[in-house]
């Protein structure tokens, strides 16, 4: 699975003019499977952004998760969308290929799957609908963006 991370103050996603998912500070998710992926790779994604330190301290050095981002214990929100084009092969020209992604039915098992886990495992968690038409606004703080890989296994 690949995904793209942003620590933001605050994100939403909105469908056909209306807000479906909108968080405060926390973590913008976008979220690939890939093909070959399992649920093993969204646990294990999923693992790495709950305990992944981006998150300032009192001393403003990033050692917090969003778990525990205020350092008070208070959890940060997490809004996952999800969006195949981060599976994207330039390689061949100048028009993206994706054949990389996870066939439709498959990419919405794992991301129902991966967004079941986040909420079994996290306090706020919001999401955008999987293959709609999105529009993503946030504020990213820092700014700080990270991507995240775990390959499927072949």
């Amino acid at each position: 699975m690949i995904s793209v991370l942003q620590r933001v103050s605050s994100a939403r996603v909105d469908v056909g003019g209306q807000t479906v998912g909108e968080i405060g500070p926390g973590l913008l998710v976008l979220v690939c499977a890939e093909q070959g992926d399992t649920q093993v790779q969204g646990d294990k994604l999923l693992a790495k952004i709950l305990k992944l330190r981006i998150f300032s301290d009192a001393n403003g050095k990033m050692n917090n998760s969003v778990q525990d981002m205020d350092g008070a214990g208070t959890a940060g929100g997490l809004l996952i969308v999800s969006q195949f084009t981060l599976a994207a092969d330039v390689s061949g020209g100048n028009r993206p290929s994706f054949t990389g992604a996870a066939a439709p039915d498959d990419g919405r098992r794992l991301i129902d799957g991966f967004v079941k886990a986040a909420r079994r495992a996290h306090a706020v968690v919001q999401t955008g609908f999987f293959a709609a038409d999105m529009q993503v606004s946030l504020v990213n703080d820092g700014p700080v963006t990270i991507p995240l890989r775990i390959p499927p296994v072949v």
